[in-house]
């Protein structure tokens, strides 16, 4: 399964089990870290998966912990998995760090949830539709823009496996992003990726006026064995949120929007609406 792939949900998952091995040996940060002669804050990092960790280091807090040999082995591989890196790292100079944790989950997930409501979702976008897009930014160069475009299109192969649900508001549809010809191939992509079981397109009708979803686009993200995720767009820079009952309230929000969607037949039945000339 893709989460057996995710180095990012490897470390979160070792995480969680050194903690649990820690407090059940009755043992505290601090003197986990005078064993290790390191800091408690680093003990700390490691137990919520916000660094990687060694094999030696594993095997000592293992040892520390009275783990039996054979669940010992099975740990210090997992660490050694989880300090391998995914594809996104080739691209750690261009992607913030807050979405580089969110890839890494995304590319693990059973189901995802997106709510957008100003641009087809990055997973839907067509090469020439996510270049037109990236390319707004001023400040960033040729190259940084590919890179972009690159980062966008790898993600996409989460489509293969999860189960996608996705909310459009529908001036979404209406508004031109690049040339005519990109649009139109856009759209099209659109229904195409629609008419698969596992993708679900939903569009909010104009007609639906004010509702609550216009204060801003979310993604929520549920991943086997994993506590689930949600992306917030701020338009500076998005959020990974694992706050369970933020994400809760994000999931509880996309049913809200999704009362308010066309069906999945008659959103397809807009979209190629849309995209006749």
């Amino acid at each position: 399964m893709a989460s057996e792939q995710s180095p990012t949900v490897r470390r979160r998952r070792l995480a969680l089990e050194l903690r649990r091995l820690r407090e059940a040996a009755r043992l505290t940060c601090e003197e986990v870290a005078e064993h290790l002669e390191c800091s408690a804050s680093k003990i700390s990092r490691v137990e919520t998966g916000r660094v990687s960790v060694s094999p030696r280091d594993v095997r000592d807090m293992l040892e520390l912990y009275g783990v039996p040999e054979q669940q010992r082995d099975s740990l210090v591989q997992l660490s050694r998995d989880s300090r391998q890196k995914g594809w996104w790292h080739a691209y750690s100079d261009t992607i913030q760090p807050q979405f580089a944790t969110y890839i890494g989950l995304e590319s693990a997930a059973s189901e995802i949830r997106i709510y957008e409501v100003t641009l087809i979702p990055g997973l839907l976008q067509t090469e020439d539709y996510a270049r037109a897009v990236l390319s707004t930014w001023r400040r960033d160069t040729a190259d940084e823009v590919e890179a972009k475009v690159a980062i966008r299109l790898a993600r996409q192969s989460v489509l293969a496996s999860a189960d996608f649900r996705v909310l459009l508001d529908e001036p979404v549809l209406h508004r031109r992003i690049g040339a005519p010809e990109v649009m139109a191939m856009q759209l099209e992509h659109l229904l195409t990726m629609g008419a698969r079981p596992n993708i679900t397109i939903q569009v909010i009708p104009g007609a639906a006026g004010a509702y609550a979803g216009l204060s801003g686009a979310f993604a929520v993200a549920d991943v086997p064995g994993e506590s689930a995720a949600a992306y917030l767009e701020t338009g500076i820079q998005g959020i990974t949120v694992r706050d369970p009952t933020l994400v809760s309230d994000a999931a509880r929000m996309f049913d809200d929007l999704r009362d308010e969607a066309l069906s999945r037949s008659a959103s397809l039945e807009l979209i190629a609406e849309v995209e006749k000339p």
